[in-house]
């Protein structure tokens, strides 16, 4: 798929050619469940190669951060689909809370051989996971970069009002007979509606690919439970609840349009961490992994080569 460049008026591609060849799809069992997840292999190992976890937001599977990927051919990346997402399978047992998708974490860093020199990345609810796993188990990362990072109570400020409604929303589906309430939640109309708010592009060929993009993916969780339960851990946490706990070298990618991960919660944020920088990505709100994923992979490598061993 294609975009128009601004200044040229010609298509550019969304991806690059070089992407399926770095590509490798595999499963593994974490705790009795069935995870799937991708490695995107570097084209060329240099000295500033690094393995980096990535997380992915609520709703959302390993497909959301691709661009992302693509932009950071020399470093190895690592994206599972959270369980009860995507291809893989929920947790069996275990409610979908923050601390139980930290222990899954911690299953597949074991299961696939990742060490204390990985760096984990987390994108909006990933963002909440991914802070509260370190906060739990320092030292099993080396670095921490958090796309769109959750930095205050969902229920408070600006957002209030957003996250209030998409609470009845969740709340109404779950109440209504199965068949209806899975009606609702896998609704195209919302899942638009969602994506027309959030999306901040005028490119007309990259919103198509966004609202594509939600259309196919948004709605691929594994049941009406799940999800629920992963709702309620995405507006019951926060990063700035653990942000003292946070000792590892941290980098914040803000968009300045964000009305989820507001701007000024963002600076909030940057003050509780110990060892922090914070990017700010111009014109993009709470899309930076479609709409600037260029700028965002700049600020990781410049961020993880000042910070190589």
């Amino acid at each position: 798929m294609e975009q128009v460049d601004t200044d040229t008026g010609r298509a550019q591609p969304l991806f690059s050619p070089q992407l399926p060849d770095r590509t490798r799809a595999a499963d593994v069992d974490v705790d009795g469940g069935r995870v799937a997840y991708w490695i995107y292999e570097p084209v060329q190992v240099t000295p500033e190669t690094r393995t980096i976890l990535v997380i992915h937001g609520f709703r959302g599977d390993h497909h959301g951060l691709l661009r992302v990927a693509d932009q950071l051919p020399e470093m190895r990346l690592v994206m599972p689909d959270l369980p009860g997402f995507g291809s893989s399978e929920p947790f069996r047992s275990l409610e979908h809370t923050v601390e139980n998708y930290g222990h899954f974490i911690s299953g597949l860093m074991a299961a696939l051989g990742l060490g204390p020199e990985t760096v984990l990345l987390g994108h909006s609810f990933g963002s909440i996971v991914a802070s509260h796993f370190v906060a739990a188990h320092p030292g099993t990362v080396r670095e921490l970069i958090l796309v769109n990072p959750i930095a205050s109570p969902a229920l408070e400020g600006p957002k209030g009002v957003m996250t209030r409604l998409a609470v009845f929303y969740y709340q109404l589906s779950a109440r209504l007979p199965s068949k209806l309430g899975l009606s609702i939640l896998r609704s195209q109309v919302i899942v638009r509606v969602m994506s027309v708010a959030m999306a901040k592009t005028k490119d007309r060929q990259l919103r198509r690919f966004i609202h594509a993009q939600h259309s196919a993916y948004f709605s691929a969780f594994a049941n009406r439970q799940s999800l629920l339960e992963s709702f309620r851990a995405s507006v019951g946490g926060n990063v700035a609840e653990v942000a003292a706990a946070l000792k590892l070298p941290v980098l914040l990618v803000a968009g300045e349009k964000d009305e989820i991960a507001v701007l000024p919660d963002q600076y909030k944020l940057l003050a509780l961490l110990p060892d922090a920088r914070l990017e700010v990505i111009p014109d993009v709100g709470h899309l930076i992994h479609y709409e600037t994923p260029a700028p965002a992979a700049g600020h990781i490598r410049s961020f993880l080569k000042d910070h190589a061993s």
